[in-house]
């Protein structure tokens, strides 16, 4: 006989769900002022974050010392950068130290290990060039991790003419992007000026660090030649207006020569004699009237037809 299977019931349907209480004018209100709150402080955090931003951009860049190897151009912080070192007769100094007691800056190859092939070519080639690449003020140091001791050998045994700088700890050599990892010292040159900038900072072979610094010298001399230059140019310029305006003066501003003498005895002659006149006895205290000659006189009457008697011609012949 067959098994009779029973139906399950199918489950009841799931309630409805209720409907959504209408709010109330209390709790929309709330809900507002909710959504209002929560917009502002989106706003106040953005405006926060901006600002941030700014002023973030706005701080000054941090010191090279602080962000990893200076580069060339860079002005680092001379206070404390590299902590101290020793030199090769055990006198303790700083790299500020060194600075402040040179002309025009300081110079520091680094090198491996002293008294080694490599090391010793370095150092020899900044010996024989010694005196050029010190003409403009830069004074040369050796840098590398090796005792006081065995500077000391290496300096007396090369004949060096400038101190050698211990820094066991690698503090220094470190600090001016020359320390190989894990353990050791990279081969390079970093050269620093009395303002702190870095005029240069790389790795190289012995030929190749010294040929830096001749070029730094090269350009150290030639920003020392520049204002005598221009201070000529400028003399051979005011020479030359002054010339210019000697040129132009007599035309401009004619000079006034002195009347020649042989003009003024022409005009003195020119000028009329007073006629003589003669003094009549009984009348010298008389100045302002002048006695006219009798000559002059006679030849007036007779012109005018006056005889020796006063009388003219006609009241003569009347008379006859």
């Amino acid at each position: 006989m067959p098994v009779e299977l029973r139906k399950r019931k199918a489950p009841a349907p799931p309630p409805a769900p209720p409907a959504p209480k209408k709010q109330s004018k209390v709790a929309k209100t709330a809900a507002k002022v909710k959504e209002a709150v929560t917009e502002t402080a989106k706003k106040a955090a953005s405006t926060a974050n901006g600002a941030a931003t700014k002023a973030a951009e706005a701080l000054p860049a941090a010191p090279a010392a602080l962000t990893g190897k200076p580069a060339v151009g860079d002005v680092i912080t001379l206070d404390g950068f590299g902590g101290e070192i020793e030199t090769n007769d055990g006198t303790k100094t700083t790299l500020k130290a060194l600075v402040d007691e040179s002309k025009a800056g300081v110079v520091l190859f680094t090198y491996p290990k002293a008294s080694t092939p490599g090391c010793t070519k370095q150092a020899c080639l900044f010996r024989d060039k010694y005196t050029p690449l010190t003409a403009s003020g830069l004074a040369i140091f050796g840098l590398s991790t090796d005792s006081p001791k065995a500077n000391t050998t290496f300096k007396e045994k090369q004949k060096l003419p400038y101190p050698l700088l211990c820094d066991p700890s690698a503090s220094l050599i470190s600090a001016i992007g020359l320390k190989k990892a894990p353990k050791g010292t990279t081969r390079g040159v970093f050269v620093v000026d009395k303002s702190g900038k870095v005029l240069a900072s790389e790795a190289g072979g012995p030929d190749g660090t010294v040929a830096v610094v001749e070029k730094i010298v090269q350009g150290l001399k030639k920003g020392d030649d520049a204002p005598a230059a221009a201070a000529d140019e400028d003399g051979d310029a005011k020479m030359e207006d002054a010339k210019e305006d000697e040129e132009k003066k007599p035309a401009d501003e004619p000079i006034s020569e002195p009347v020649a003498a042989s003009a003024v005895e022409a005009v003195t002659e020119e000028k009329p004699k007073p006629a003589a006149v003669e003094t009549v006895p009984g009348t010298a205290d008389k100045v302002d009237e002048p006695v006219v000659p009798s000559a002059v006189v006679a030849e007036e009457k007779k012109e005018e037809g006056v005889n020796g008697e006063g009388e003219t011609k006609e009241e003569g012949e009347k008379k006859e």
